[in-house]
């Protein structure tokens, strides 16, 4: 059985969507939806500048604020953007909360991402949002806004999108990576 090995690569600012990559990259591990797929999936936040030619798949999400990616994410997918559009690639992002999501729809930046990338879906997941873990300057955006507090991440929903990305990567395989392997640490 030939290895997948899957690139999460997040920018997170308070944690929330760094507990979502780590989510998706254990959901991924090991799949039932993918038999004969052995993966290994593996977190590493932008800012480390993983390098993408060492995995056969990428997984790349941010969190939201203000509407658009941290800029650590689209910095990393600007920069690696030749990489990651010779591998299957699947963007997310992190932010919408409460009922109906707020903010709704998807980050005003994606639609550039997604011209650039060329990945095989997008998906926006719900996200958290803790006053305690914000700065003073967060905060008082927030209360501006009115924007709902909380905890809204769906983990079945994570679930369910690991389950998508592993049957497409049985159903159309990566190409093995031909570089020298991932190092450790």
């Amino acid at each position: 059985m030939t290895v997948t090995r899957v690139l999460v690569a997040v920018a997170s600012r308070h944690g929330a969507t760094r507990e979502i990559a780590a989510a998706l990259a254990r959901d991924l591990t090991g799949n039932p939806a993918a038999p004969g797929l052995d993966v290994q999936a593996s977190v590493v936040p932008v800012d480390r500048r993983p390098d993408p030619r060492h995995y056969d798949a990428v997984v790349l999400g941010s969190a939201v604020y203000g509407g658009a990616w941290l800029s650590a994410a689209r910095e990393f997918a600007t920069a690696s953007a030749a990489v990651l559009r010779a591998r299957p690639l699947w963007l997310f992002s992190s932010g919408p909360i409460g009922q109906p999501p707020f903010p709704d729809g998807e980050p005003y930046d994606i639609a550039t991402l997604t011209a650039l990338l060329s990945p095989r879906g997008t998906r926006v997941l719900p996200g958290r949002l803790e006053p305690a873990l914000l700065t003073f300057a967060e905060r008082a955006v927030v209360t501006a806004m009115r924007a709902p507090v909380g905890d809204a991440r769906d983990w079945t929903q994570v679930r369910a999108w690991a389950d998508e990305i592993a049957a497409a990567l049985v159903a159309a395989p990566a190409t093995p990576a031909a570089v020298a392997p991932v190092p450790s640490g």
